[in-house]
């Protein structure tokens, strides 16, 4: 069987450099740790995670609450990705990953005692509930947490800039000359908030009216609901000229309400999503659209919980906010004359 020694050899390297590289220390290079493992995988290194736990009182395994409102799981877009960044940085740093459940062994438990059944060293909580019972229980007790998108006292936080992502795509719409924007938001979250907020902020430094029959709740990654409520401002005795969906997904919905009216896109009307998922580029024509950073989210997301379980006197417990960018689509054209 391979050793640590065997790999320290072939590398021209101490075995305690060895044993830091396959851990993920930084005080050895990026170009070293990269070497290391890399002949650690041509030669069929194994690591004794036993081993490894009872010297450092460690599981290496991160747990993961997603759970969100529409049920769809794996299948929502946005949240898939950021997911498999997360899994991506933690298997780089060493960190296996599980899903938490409220059951254990079948039965009604709770979060925090699922997540004392796995034994995980800390846990990231993606689009839940915050205020449910078992998640302020987990967020109370001294098991390690980031939490994706929501703010709690003492506990790191990375967020989504929801603020100047609105901002900036008012002011694009802006730009091309729209005044009578509409704004279909999400359900009521504090990410829908901050959304909000975005948007009567921009809509005041451009000089532009918020009327309030311009503003509607619409669930996110609901096509059906985002088609009734666009149907419902295409109905508007003065309808807006230009509509920004809750998300990507839900547009689908929306444009369909459009073209369903006899009217073209952008011609007649202009449209704009959120998070910049693949889908988005590959429309007729392309969605305007806010990307969300994905990548960034979930990485930055696991490397703080490592870096909170491995550093616990050490890690600041703050707020990272994670910017976007919009991606400009044929969505958005200039209003049409005499609107």
């Amino acid at each position: 069987m391979v050793s640590i020694k065997d790999i320290a050899s072939k590398c021209n390297v101490s075995i305690a450099t060895v044993s830091k590289a396959l851990n993920g220390h930084h005080d050895v290079s990026e170009e070293t740790r990269a070497r290391i493992r890399e002949a650690a995988q041509e030669m069929g290194y194994i690591t004794n995670a036993a081993a490894r736990s009872l010297k450092t009182n460690r599981t290496y395994n991160i747990g993961i609450i997603f759970e969100d409102n529409r049920s769809l799981g794996l299948a929502h877009d946005y949240f898939s990705l950021v997911l498999g960044s997360i899994r991506n940085e933690a298997e780089d740093k060493g960190y296996d990953i599980t899903f938490i459940s409220r059951n254990v062994d079948r039965k009604y438990s709770g979060y925090l005692q699922h997540c004392q059944y796995r034994g995980v060293d800390g846990v990231i909580i993606v689009n839940e509930d915050y205020e449910d019972p078992i998640v302020t229980e987990l967020v109370h007790s001294e098991l390690p947490m980031v939490t994706i998108d929501h703010v709690f006292n003492n506990r790191i936080a990375v967020m989504s800039d929801n603020f100047e992502g609105p901002r900036t795509l008012v002011k694009y719409a802006a730009g091309m000359g729209h005044r009578r924007i509409a704004f279909l938001h999400g359900e009521d979250t504090s990410v829908s908030e901050n959304r909000l907020r975005g948007f009567y902020s921009a809509c005041d430094e451009e000089g532009i009216r918020v009327r309030p029959e311009y503003l509607d709740e619409s669930f996110y990654h609901d096509a059906q609901q985002c088609y009734e409520k666009t149907k419902r401002l295409l109905s508007l005795e003065e309808p807006p000229t230009c509509i920004m969906f809750p998300d990507d997904y839900s547009s689908i919905g929306g444009i369909n309400a459009v073209r369903e009216a006899g009217l073209s896109i952008p011609e007649d009307l202009s449209v704009m999503g959120y998070d910049g998922i693949g889908y988005a580029e590959v429309m007729s024509p392309s969605l305007t659209t806010y990307r969300q950073n994905t990548e960034v989210l979930g990485r930055t997301a696991a490397a703080r919980l490592i870096e909170l379980i491995e550093k616990p006197r050490t890690a600041v417990l703050d707020r990272i906010i994670v910017k976007g960018k919009i991606v400009k689509g044929g969505s958005v054209v200039p209003p049409a004359s005499g609107k």
